[in-house]
Order: structure tokens, then sequence, then C-alpha cells
């Protein structure tokens, strides 16, 4: 006996039920399942009414698996699901609405959308495509990522280890991670667009077969208008739901505008994650710091990993300059290199302009590049910089003052000279950093928090009772200050 729509809706409510025991259970069957209403069944595809939007997104969210196994269970392993969402006619110019007809009332619009069970490329319709001419069969698009923004000149430091580590990691086997959506965060010039173009790079590299699409948030809400003006809003959505690493950069744009396409977004994310296919965000602030997007954008923001880009420390700062100039091919003094790192302490895309501008000074006014160029040329281009009172910048103040190796504030040693500037060290750091004690100590030399504090005492009783070192004090003040 040939089976129908009916029937196969049946067998699929049977295997359902007897998969939801308890009293719980069944009444989650009855408020989810029972209203679900089949359709029509052509080949594998069973499409089924649902009586809202909210209705199918909970299913996808809950209940999808579930789903899958019952109409694979009924049809085959090429089954497919589809849905037909009825909605008011007050919302019936939703962008993602499409031109299906009409199913029951007169009064309702209905949206199809396919539960991805059977993800065969090879089976892919012709799609129109925003970034190369329409009549595609497969996804062959341009990634649009920069070749200059790898994983190889993306230096690693305390500030980005977690977000680098998690794009590596999805990169090697992407959609497939516990960081889908990965959300990169941080404030400007930290390198957020690096480290997404960097993934999607070695996603690339990795898995050569795959889709990866990356765009801004700006080129999304143009790409979305002009759609919705040319009538193909259908289609750009489905372009969007084909890609397998979709990178979304600087999302933050959207807040408190562009309603309909944080709708859109929101669909497109829904499927991309039920196929597992990965998503990328970046943004200036972590999700729970968004104003003025959709609060049901933001929790699915939420499911993966949220990993903050900081400010790199000093050490991090020396490394991206030398490896900038290495791939320029110029040499500097690594005095110049420290003064530049210590000084400009904001984010990457300022310590590289700091940069760029000390080279083209010594360029057009042929000047050898030399420490007193280097402080004209951050006082002269780099507007509002203050030094990054650090305990490294302390260390290193301290030490040049007295000619000692920095590494000597490590060391063991109980020379005087050393012992005194170990606990100057120390002092300041307590004066003019939020350092804990332990942490001061355990970057003086792994000294515990009584050390430190005996050596803020010394400090300043000698600061009453012995001029040289009061002289020593003040005069390191001002340098601090320079």
């Amino acid at each position: 006996m040939e089976k129908t729509y009916k029937t196969v809706w049946d067998e699929c409510l049977a295997f359902i039920k007897d998969n939801m025991t308890g009293k719980e259970n069944e009444k989650a069957f009855s408020t989810w399942f029972e209203p679900i209403v089949p359709v029509k069944l052509e080949g594998s595809t069973l499409t089924i009414q649902v009586p809202s939007q909210f209705f199918y997104e909970w299913l996808e969210l809950n209940y999808v698996g579930l789903l899958k196994d019952a109409i694979r269970l009924a049809l085959g392993n090429q089954a497919r699901l589809q849905y037909s969402i009825i909605m008011d006619t007050s919302i019936s110019e939703s962008p993602l609405t499409t031109s299906i007809p009409s199913v029951g009332h007169p009064s309702t619009v209905n949206r199809a959308k396919d539960v991805p069970v059977n993800l065969n490329r090879d089976g892919w319709r012709e799609l129109p495509n925003p970034f190369v001419l329409p009549g595609i069969q497969k996804m062959r698009i341009n990634s649009q990522l920069s070749d200059s923004y790898t994983l190889h000149n993306f230096i690693e430091g305390e500030c980005n280890r977690l977000a680098r580590a998690a794009g590596y990691a999805l990169a090697e086997n992407p959609g497939r991670t516990a960081f889908n959506p990965l959300m990169l965060y941080g404030g400007v010039g930290l390198g957020k667009t690096h480290l997404a173009n960097a993934i999607g790079l070695k996603t690339k590299e990795l898995h050569p077969e795959i889709t990866v699409l990356y765009v801004t948030s700006e080129q999304f809400l143009q790409q979305f208008a002009d759609a919705g003006r040319n009538g193909t809003t259908s289609d750009f959505i489905h372009f969007y739901e084909m890609v397998d690493v979709l990178i979304i950069d600087d999302i933050q744009f959207w807040a408190n505008k562009a309603t309909r396409t944080q709708e859109a977004f929101f669909h497109i994310f829904n499927t991309l994650h039920q196929a597992n296919k990965q998503i990328i965000i970046t943004s200036d602030k972590a999700p729970s710091e968004l104003q003025g997007l959709e609060s049901r954008l933001v929790s699915r923001l939420k499911w993966g990993l949220a990993a903050e880009l900081q400010a790199p420390d000093v050490e991090t700062r020396m490394r991206i300059l030398h490896q900038k100039l290495a791939n320029d091919g110029v040499e500097m003094p690594d005095d110049v290199i420290e003064y530049i790192a210590y000084n400009i302490n904001t984010n990457v895309r300022e310590l590289e302009g700091a940069l760029i501008s000390l080279i083209a000074q010594s360029s057009l006014n042929h000047r050898d590049i030399t420490l007193d160029l280097a402080r004209q040329m951050v006082d002269k281009f780099v507007k509002s910089t203050n030094r990054e009172v650090t305990i490294d910048y302390i260390q290193k103040v301290v030490c040049d003052y007295f000619n000692i190796p920095i590494d000597s504030i490590q060391s063991r040693t109980r020379k005087r000279e050393i012992v005194q500037a170990r606990q100057l060290t120390m002092y300041f750091a307590k004066k003019m950093t939020k350092s804990s004690l332990a942490i001061i100590g355990l970057q003086c030399g792994n000294k515990d928090h009584a050390t430190v504090l005996h050596a803020c005492k010394t400090v300043a009783n000698l600061a009453e009772t012995d001029k040289q070192f009061r002289f020593w004090i003040e005069d390191l003040e001002k340098k601090f200050k320079e």
C-alpha cells in the first residue's frame, strides 16, 4: 500500500510518542506535536503545517533530532521535512515571506523552511548569488577573505590566546565544536577582523571543499536592502543558508536599526546552526552588553563561545613590532622598538601606525632611526597616548636608571644594588598599578606578598632617613611622568 502524507505523519507521531515517556513528556507531546497538521508528501519530502513562527523555532531548538529520526524511519535516509508556517496577515510583509501558495485559511501566509536532514551538496539547485553571476550550480564564490590576515602573522599573547586557540580548533573541525557561534569581541584595533579572516583562511586551507564567506555587517545590510527592492529576498536568504562558514564582521552596527535585517539573520543563523555549519561574529562588545539588538538574536550569540581580545601587553607589542619590521624588511634599533612598545599601549592599529610614521619620518627627512626621533614622532604623531604603567614598564625604568640588566630583578642574588632595585620596583608597582601584592611578588623574582609588603615599608623608611635614596625615588617619579 502506497504511503500518504497522513500515514507517514501517523508513523512519525507514533515514533515520537514512544520516545517521549513520562507525564512531562506527555504534556510536551500534546503541546508541540498534536497541533501539527500534515499537508503533503512529494517523493521523500513531507510538508507539515505549524501554527506560528515561534512554534517552528521551538521545534527546531528542542526536537529537531527527534523529528529527523522519525522522518528517516518513515521515509528512509533521503527523507526531508518541510515546514509550512501560518502567519498573520499583519506580518505577511516580513522579508522572509515566500510566494508559496496559501494553505488553509485565506488570511494566512505560509512560509516554507527546510530541516537539513539530507545535506547532499550535489543536489543543490541553482541560486542567485550576491557575489558572482547568478545561475551557479554549486557554491563557488569569492570568500572575500584578505590573504594578508593569516594565523601565521597573528601574534599570540595573553590578550588573545583563548580566541586564537578556539579559532584554530574550529578551523580544523568547522561547525562541529562547542565554539559555534564563535563571538570575537573587543575594542577598536585589537585584531578581531584579522583573527576572523585568519580563521576563514585556515578553514579553507584544511577543507578546500567547503564554502567560506566573510562579509561586513554593512555589506549584509546593503545586500538585504537591495534584495528587498528587487523582490529577491527569498533567494538572498537561501544563498546565505548554503554557506558552510559564515563570518559577519562588526555586528554592533545593526544596533537600534535594521530590524528586518536582524530578523533575516536570525533565521539564517538558525538554519546554519542546525546544519552544523560554522558561524563567526565580531563585535566591539560582549553579547550581554550589545544594546539595540533583538533579544532572541543576542540569546543565539551566547550559545557558543564569546572570546575577548584585549589590549596587548608590552611583550606582545614588541613581538608585533618585530614581525612587522621583518615583513617589511626594515631594521630598527632595539631601544627604539622598546620605546614604541612601552609608549603606544592602546591597540595594535595605533602601534603599527606609529611604526609606519617613524619609518616615513626617517625616509622623507633622510634621518637615521634613533631614540630621539622616536620620541619626537610619538609626541607629534600619536595624540592622547598615555603610557601604560605596568610592572614590566616599572622594571624597565628602574633597571635603566641603575644601569642593570632587567632580568636581574628576577634573580635570587642578594647584591645590594639588585635588592634595592627590586625593592623600588615593588614600591612603585604597589603605588602606581592596581596589581595585588601576590602578582607584584610573582613578577619580581617569584616573591610572596609578605616580601613585597616588607619591601614597600623599607623604601618608605629609607625615603625619610637616607637623602640619596630619597633622591632616587624623586628622580624615578619624574621619569615615570616623562
